[in-house]
């Protein structure tokens, strides 16, 4: 007995579609951390606004979600690889991590995006997977590179991204229902 995925027939983007998509989303992952950067930096309290809400990480799930896997991967390699030339965030130590982790964000978001299932389940499955291919990507990093990063970042950064997740499960839900139908109106 095999089990099939459900999928939604969606439309099919254009490559014109997806590019200007993709651009789009690594603008975003450029600009809203630095609006949270410049919040921390006003009230005090430096970069952890940025570490607490995961702002990057909105932009990057986001397109996996609407324009599928090709630009949610190369936008989330790509965003914070531009965050770092533009503004030297996130740290260089960091830096790969966050662009596998951002990669996998979009990639699962993106291969999501025909599968049945609501939003927000879409939203933690690629939160999960980015989450553990970073958490492996670390320990490679260590144990086999000798990479300066502390393991215990792993655990910190879940509890720390609380609010991000929360933020991530409360707005992409929306933001997608909007869009769509938007989409839905336009034809």
């Amino acid at each position: 007995m095999s089990t099939a995925i459900k999928t939604i027939e969606k439309p099919r983007l254009s490559v014109k579609v997806q590019t200007i998509a993709t651009l789009a989303a690594i603008v975003g992952a450029v600009a809203v951390p630095q609006i949270f950067h410049v919040l921390g930096a006003a009230s005090g309290l430096g970069t952890s606004l940025g570490e607490a809400f995961l702002p990057m990480h909105l932009p990057i799930i986001l397109v996996g979600l609407l324009a599928g896997p090709y630009a949610g991967a190369i936008a989330g390699l790509l965003g914070p690889l531009c965050s770092f030339a533009l503004s030297g965030m996130p740290n260089a130590v960091m830096l790969p991590f966050m662009m596998v982790e951002l990669c996998i964000y979009g990639l699962t978001a993106g291969l999501l995006r025909n599968v049945k299932l609501p939003t927000i389940v879409k939203v933690v499955i690629a939160q999960i997977a980015g989450r553990a291919v970073r958490a492996g990507a670390i320990l490679l990093g260590v144990y086999a590179f000798g990479s300066q990063v502390n393991i215990s970042t792993i655990w910190t950064s879940i509890g720390t991204g609380l609010f991000g997740l929360a933020l991530q499960w409360a707005l992409l839900p929306l933001i997608v229902y909007r869009v769509e139908n938007l989409k839905k109106n336009d034809n």
